[in-house]
């Protein structure tokens, strides 16, 4: 049965991830001001001299009048709202937020200060240069407070405060007046040119070559808020329109795919493409329709297309937008549309939808690849792997056609340590959301069948499970005690699921009244109250030691735990690493045993600290009950305190003994 399949960002490398990044960092930067932008855009469309109410009411016209003092034109040339918001509104605002961003509100200050010497340092409106000094500003800061950080006499805190983060803003903005500013300048000025060879050439369609790609793969930010924002700003403050703002945020090529998957889709493809289709072109979240271009990636030929249909048209009619429309809906489209572009604006988008739907519609007429709800939920999965985190569209995309979810298998290397733990902190999760009849249990990879709806594995582990089991869901995690990847498999769980039951159990032994299995496979011997180890390598070592000292492994045990190591990391979250062997050293186990070790200073273990490392080797099952309280020591704050603050190994094992799971 196919579920829909949530999954962790998969470790990124590369131009690719660089290029994502500072687009998200130039994205953060604006679109929390978008809103100054709508605004300075809407001003703009009524107030200059060609604005709307002029057009509409003549008697407007007056150079002395109302509207000529807030549009800034006739005998109040140069006043008014429109220049100085562009001018200076909507950069400072920018290099606050990135200030911001970098260091709280100290940083933002220093930022907008810093960006004031860009500004007026230069002949256009500097985006560009508050996109840099912003950031600038706040990391100067940042770097200035460590300096002095704990160090400052009481009394004299708002003093140093003050003066610093004057005295760097100063620096700052005579450096951006005299540095930035005349660079920035020079840039923008080039790249305008550049613009202006594309459209005189008739060569500006092409752009859509690289644009289309760049959306699904979520590069689009760096190209649209790194270029376009402030190149159209500009272009619209000279003429009052660009067609820049329209090469990104057209929804056309995206409708025109989605419709196509209406008309000739299959499965949950063609469920989910009405409300996607709605999503993304009155909600203007175009990130609705990259699932089915990553599941058929040949559909980027019809968003190119389309988006080449396009901008012709709009380059052919003169249309263009006065502001940015963002987010790229319809509605935002229409309300920044310069007067005179309107019917321009109206044939390119559904001229651009026209063209993706009839190119997109033969690519699928002629596909003979089978399409149902696993080959979108993968796709969703993989977008927002790329993407980096969940994305908030996504449901719409895999909760069509979901069934119920019956059984839930956490996967691992070896089936005896991170997945049982793993398994343990999921299943009270579930039990907890009253889904009692989902059954939660843990296994090697290597003894998985294609028998679970849903899997769950370390995001390192994945490609292995996906080739045991391709018909189930796949959820990664990285972080195997707090993973927030376990929420959102309880969130699928409600909308599959419909409801809760009675809670049970499933394949987790307990241990029966009187047992002391606990004292038998965690001696006190084995409990290590300050470990000598100070990497990750020695405490596995240390860890495997007193597993071979109380008689439950052989030597030999100890190699695997170390090659189980270097394949996937045992951290398991919230200062716990759990290192044990791998699936093929059981034959080394003489008997389920535990060690503890506590560590006063964390070990580095690979990028997390560790605290506390406790050995594993299982025999069977009958250590599963076990790993389950310490999973729900773990799981509290408090209990882990105790954990740090206890004097005797005696206090340590009752700690990890007595919890109730």
């Amino acid at each position: 049965m196919s579920q829909a399949a949530v999954q962790d960002a998969e470790p990124r490398t590369g131009v690719r991830v660089r290029v994502q990044k500072l687009g998200t960092a130039l994205s953060n930067m604006v679109m929390p001001n978008i809103g100054a932008f709508i605004a300075w855009g809407l001003i703009t469309a009524l107030f200059i001299k060609a604005g709307w109410l002029q057009g509409i009411f003549p008697a407007l016209r007056n150079p002395d009048g109302w509207v000529a003092q807030i549009g800034g034109w006739g005998s109040f040339d140069g006043a008014g709202i429109v220049g100085p918001m562009i001018t200076y509104l909507l950069p400072v605002l920018i290099g606050f937020t990135g200030g911001r961003m970098v260091h709280g509100n100290r940083g933002a200050v220093v930022g907008a200060i810093a960006t004031m010497g860009v500004i007026t340092g230069a002949d256009v409106p500097m985006f560009m240069g508050a996109m840099i000094m912003g950031p600038l500003g706040g990391w100067a800061m940042k770097k200035l407070d460590a300096l002095w950080d704990g160090k400052i006499r009481p009394g004299f805190e708002m003093l140093v405060d003050n003066f610093s983060a004057g005295i760097l803003g100063m620096i700052l903005a005579i450096f951006g007046f005299f540095g930035i500013g005349p660079i920035v300048s020079a840039f923008t000025r080039g790249a305008g040119n550049a613009v202006d060879f594309l459209v005189n050439n008739d060569l500006l369609p092409l752009t859509s070559i690289l644009i289309e790609p760049a959306k699904v793969l979520f590069l689009n930010n760096a190209i649209n808020h790194g270029v376009l924002t402030p190149l159209g700003t500009t272009q619209a403050l000279e003429t009052g329109k660009s067609i820049l703002f329209l090469l990104e945020a057209n929804p056309g090529p995206g409708l025109g795919l989605l419709l196509a998957f209406m008309a000739f889709g299959k499965g949950a493809a063609r469920a989910s493409a009405p409300g996607a289709a709605i999503i993304q072109f009155f909600g203007g979240i175009h990130e609705i329709y990259f699932p089915y271009v990553l599941m058929k990636p040949k559909l980027i030929i019809a968003t190119i297309l389309g988006g080449m249909t396009g901008v012709f048209i709009n380059v052919l009619f003169g249309s263009g937008l006065r502001a940015p429309a963002a987010p790229g809906s319809i509605i935002a489209v229409y309300a920044q549309t310069a007067s005179g572009s309107f019917l321009g604006v109206t044939l390119s988008v559904f001229g651009a939808a026209a063209v993706s739907f009839a190119v997109a519609s033969l690519l699928l007429k002629t596909d003979r690849a089978k399409d149902d709800e696993q080959d979108l939920a993968a796709a969703t999965a993989e977008m927002e792997s790329m993407k980096g985190k969940k994305s908030s569209v996504a449901s719409a995309l895999v909760g069509a056609g979901a069934g119920s979810v019956n059984t839930i298998v956490f996967a691992c290397d070896a089936g005896m340590g991170s997945s049982a733990m793993g398994a343990s902190v999921l299943r009270r999760k579930i039990q907890q959301a009253g889904f009692g009849e989902v059954k939660v249990t843990n296994s090697a990879i290597s003894n998985l069948t294609d028998t679970y709806d849903v899997v769950v594995s370390h995001r390192d582990l994945t490609a292995r499970a996906r080739q045991k089991t391709p018909s189930a869901a796949h959820v990664s995690v990285e972080d195997f005690m707090s993973s927030p990847r376990y929420d959102e498999i309880v969130e699928q769980l409600q909308r599959t699921n419909g409801g809760g039951g009675v809670a049970v159990l499933d394949d987790e032994p307990a241990e029966a009244p009187g047992d002391d299995s606990g004292a038998d496979a965690l001696p006190l011997s084995s409990i290590v109250m300050n470990g000598t180890a100070t990497s990750a390598a020695d405490a596995i070592t240390e860890a495997g030691q007193l597993l071979v000292a109380a008689g439950a492994v052989d030597p030999v045990y100890v190699d695997a735990m170390h090659e189980r190591e270097n394949s996937i990391s045992t951290y398991m979250g919230n200062g716990l690493a759990i290192p044990h062997g791998t699936n093929e050293a059981k034959d080394a186990i003489r008997r389920t045993g535990l060690s503890f070790v506590r560590y006063g200073q964390p070990i580095d273990w690979n990028g997390k600290p560790a605290e506390f490392v406790v050995g594993i080797a299982g025999a069977g099952k009958d250590h599963m009950a076990l790993l389950t309280k310490i999973a729900q020591v773990f799981l509290k704050a408090d209990q882990v305190t105790r954990l740090r603050e206890a004097q005797t190994a005696e206090e340590v094992r009752s700690i990890l003994m007595s919890a109730e799971k």
